[in-house]
C-alpha cells in the first residue's frame, strides 16, 4: 500500500519498475518506460509526497499496490 514518499524514494521506485529518467520537461520533470510517460512532482523543500499524490501517479501509470510493495 503506498503511503507519503520522498521524491528520491519515488524515482528509485519507478527505476525498479523499468521507468528510465526523470527528464526536464516543461512546468515538471517525467520519466518513461515504452510508451507510458509519467509526470514527477517538483521538489518542494524537505516535505514528502503524500499518499493521495503517489496513489494517482500509480493509477495514471497503471501500477498496482502490489507492484508498488515489491518494487
Amino acid at each position: 500500500m503506498p503511503s507519503n514518499i520522498s521524491r528520491n524514494e519515488l524515482i528509485r521506485k519507478f527505476r525498479s519498475l523499468g521507468y528510465k529518467g526523470p527528464f526536464s520537461g516543461k512546468r515538471h520533470q517525467f520519466m518513461i518506460k515504452v510508451r507510458k510517460k509519467i509526470r514527477i512532482p517538483n521538489p518542494h523543500g524537505s516535505g514528502d509526497i503524500t499518499v493521495s499524490l503517489v496513489k494517482e501517479i500509480l493509477r495514471q501509470a497503471g501500477i498496482t499496490h502490489e507492484e508498488w510493495d515489491n518494487a
